[in-house]
């Protein structure tokens, strides 16, 4: 039962719709209903948890926003609920600063507001959420949205505080005041809590580790299930399915849709229809990442051959786009400018599509930052951007510290190199119209140089079509 679907008591001798009610779906509830349904309740645990591991980490950034904002009421909503249609909302997803300011993953409760108040030496922070309803009211069987009896358990005031480690009061107790800096209305705050990002801790660090490990498993799914995809009109979704049954049952879901995209659907950078074919001879393009718990998510992109071997064409487009990957992992150092690795990727597709005879002038020229661009044609979007709670993480930091910013020990951020030949493109021998190729990988930079978080994932041609000899045994 979809939530907000049949939410009412079924009873026969009831005909009358609720007076005044938005629709005329409701019932009213019988007098018995109303005297017995709240008794005979056993008493709910007291039992207090253990704090939660990121409980620490997030402290310390509250921390960090304190002193950057002194004096200042913050006011960092977790967001509502959506409409979907009708009276069905699409899953709630608290707004990714205020995940990583209160530690609250998937777990989070729709309309939380983390609050800042000013003191002498810093800021006293609540947390204010809607308290689980008391079985005597009305709310926890009558409420369809946030009633217990629809959408199961809710937290507690104080089992939230001792989980996340921050004082918590009930939502009807937070009141608006003149002058507060309220995420995402206020520039400077949501800019601060963007870049506060950029740098990723320990508790990050290893939660992205586990959406690539999570998110790789997937992968090997996919593989083995590609004869399914083949065999199925719509073989894409097939694809898509396979690697949601593995997000959700190992993680919280999807970090963002998958692009499972097929002959010459690869060619469509955010091509998320995915109701297309699978057709031996053909490469499909997977990009996808599983989200943890934590709200953590991979991005990896791996083009696999459907048939499990690729052509001489195929694998020339495909380790191109490897040699480019692999020169943007050579160009990530300690103290090299983000922008930096995009251009070494670059200058690897430039230099293979003007000895390919696809450019009108010179790789050289081509690389001209104010007259050239002309190999771009073939890959127009960036090679990196960086990763973490969202899949474009730190999306509002200033350009100075993210295109333009130093590479830093902590920063998580993809290579993405691609290659796009469209199938209308007049501009490419026919052998090539059609064929879309990327590789996608998570690197985590360190003192000692970047790690790629994603390598244990087959990058090489030999490696890809091992690999799906290996699973398709």
């Amino acid at each position: 039962m979809s939530t907000g679907e049949n939410d009412t008591i079924a009873d026969e001798t009831v005909e009358a719709p609720v007076e005044n009610s938005s629709t005329n779906r409701k019932q009213p509830f019988p007098q018995g209903f109303l005297d017995t349904i709240s008794t005979g309740w056993a008493e709910r645990p007291d039992t207090l948890p253990a704090p939660r591991a990121q409980a620490a980490y997030a402290e310390r950034r509250r921390a960090a926003v304190s002193a950057a904002f002194p004096g200042k009421r913050l006011v960092i909503p977790a967001g509502s609920l959506k409409q979907r249609s009708n009276d069905t909302d699409y899953v709630f997803r608290a707004h990714s600063a205020f995940a990583h300011l209160t530690g609250w993953g998937s777990d989070a409760e729709p309309d939380s507001v983390l609050v800042f108040e000013p003191t002498h030496d810093g800021h006293d922070v609540t947390l204010y959420f809607r308290e689980r309803a008391d079985r005597t009211t009305t709310e926890f069987y009558a409420d369809a949205t946030v009633g217990e009896f629809w959408i199961g358990p809710r937290p507690s005031l104080a089992g939230v505080a001792a989980d996340l480690q921050v004082a918590t009061a009930h939502l009807h107790e937070f009141a608006p005041v003149d002058g507060e800096l309220v995420l995402e209305e206020d520039e400077s705050l949501t800019r601060f809590v963007s870049e506060l990002r950029l740098i990723k801790d320990d508790f990050e660090i290893a939660e992205m580790r586990r959406a690539v490990e999570i998110t790789a498993r997937g992968f090997d799914d996919i593989i083995r299930e590609l004869p399914a995809a083949v065999a199925h009109a719509r073989g894409e979704r097939v694809v898509e399915g396979v690697f949601h049954r593995r997000a959700r049952e190992d993680g919280n879901g999807e970090g963002y849709d998958t692009i499972a995209a097929s002959g010459p659907h690869a060619c469509y950078l955010h091509w998320t229809r995915n109701d297309g074919t699978v057709i031996p001879g053909d490469l499909i393009l997977v990009d996808a990442g599983v989200e943890a718990d934590s709200l953590y998510t991979a991005d990896i992109t791996r083009t696999l051959p459907v048939s499990g071997t690729f052509t001489e064409v195929q694998r020339r487009v495909y380790e191109t786009v490897r040699e480019a990957a692999d020169a943007a992992l050579a160009a990530a150092k300690v103290g090299v400018r983000f922008r930096d690795v995009h251009a070494a990727a670059m200058s690897v597709i430039a230099a293979r599509t003007a000895e390919w005879g696809l450019l009108p002038v010179t790789a050289e020229e081509a690389l001209d930052a104010e007259a050239g661009g002309q190999h771009r044609r073939y890959m127009v979007h960036g090679t990196s951007h960086h990763l973490g709670i969202d899949v474009h993480d730190c999306a509002q930091a200033r350009r100075e510290m993210y295109y333009d910013g130093i590479l830093t020990p902590g920063m998580v951020f993809t290579i993405e190199p691609g290659l796009y030949f469209q199938i209308d493109d007049l501009t490419v021998p026919a052998e090539l119209r059609g064929i879309g190729v990327r590789i996608e990988d998570d690197i985590l930079m360190t003192e000692d140089g970047p790690v790629n978080l994603s390598a244990d994932i087959p990058r090489t041609a030999d490696e890809v079509e091992a690999w799906m000899a290996r699973l398709q045994r």
